[in-house]
Order: structure tokens, then C-alpha cells, then sequence
């Protein structure tokens, strides 16, 4: 029996919302709503008593894939590891099919955010390119050449 009924969204906690927030919609994301969330719900959901966070609800283009991120108004966040490789565990990257990779390269590099590594293509089908974006999030681009 199938547990899974459709994949809902990805979150990633941020420090400055406004700023990741203006990445992804001008990677092409919309946002979709944006609240605090505290009390009950979120204590016990994350199990950090008296939380309070700021969400952003993006979506794609598509309707398909959501992104939520969100900042800790309280307790205070604690750091990651913004330089953190592929092979490093927890979430690798959040990826998107994009219709021209040097395209976007080229935008997020007039932003600031590099490439981790080069522009590759796999077996003919795919050119594939991972962006550090802000506060260190690898966003992986993939566009559909074959």
C-alpha cells in the first residue's frame, strides 16, 4: 500500500527571507501566500517550544512543485554550513528545468551566486549546472537538450 499520495513542497529555512524569497521569483517562482505561523500547531510540529516563524509559500509555473521557506522570528537560527558540498548529508538541492542553463548561469552571476562547478551534459539528454544561491542554497539547473 502506497503511503504517498503527491509531492507537496520542499522547505528550507532561511535567515533573510525577503532576499531568498526575491531569488526564486526572479528565477521564475510565484509566490503563493506569505504568514506567521506560532502556538500549538508549529510547537509541536517541530518540537521547538514557543517558535514563531515567517513563511513564504512559492510555486512553480506549472502548478507542480511548491518551496516553502522560512525564517525563525524566535528562537534565533541557528547557522548551517552555507558552503556546503554535494557530498555532505541533509538536502542536497533544489532543482528546477530551466529552457536555457547559460541563460540562467549568466543571470545569477550579474546577482552574485556562481556556479559549484561547470556546466555539464549527461549522455546527451540533459545540461546540468548547480548555482550556490543566496545563504548557500544549491540550486540545481537542468534543461532538456535531447
Amino acid at each position: 500500500m502506497a503511503h504517498v499520495r503527491r509531492f507537496d513542497h520542499v522547505g528550507i529555512t532561511v535567515a533573510d527571507l525577503d532576499v531568498v524569497t526575491a531569488f526564486f521569483v526572479a528565477l521564475g517562482l510565484e509566490v503563493e501566500g506569505r504568514a506567521f505561523v506560532e502556538g500549538e500547531f508549529l510547537e509541536t510540529v517541530c518540537g521547538i517550544p514557543d517558535s514563531r516563524t515567517e513563511i513564504v509559500m512559492l510555486r512553480s509555473p506549472d502548478g507542480g512543485a511548491r518551496l516553502e521557506l522560512a525564517r525563525f522570528v524566535r528562537p534565533d537560527a541557528v547557522p548551517g554550513s552555507p558552503a556546503a558540498m554535494a557530498n555532505e548529508l541533509g538536502l542536497r538541492n533544489v532543482s528546477f528545468e530551466v529552457d536555457d542553463v547559460r541563460a540562467v548561469v549568466d543571470w545569477a552571476a550579474g546577482e552574485g551566486y556562481g556556479l559549484v562547478g561547470g556546466i555539464g551534459e549527461y549522455e546527451g539528454a540533459w545540461r546540468m549546472a548547480y548555482v550556490r544561491g543566496p545563504e548557500g542554497i544549491v540550486v540545481s539547473l537542468a534543461e532538456r537538450i535531447g
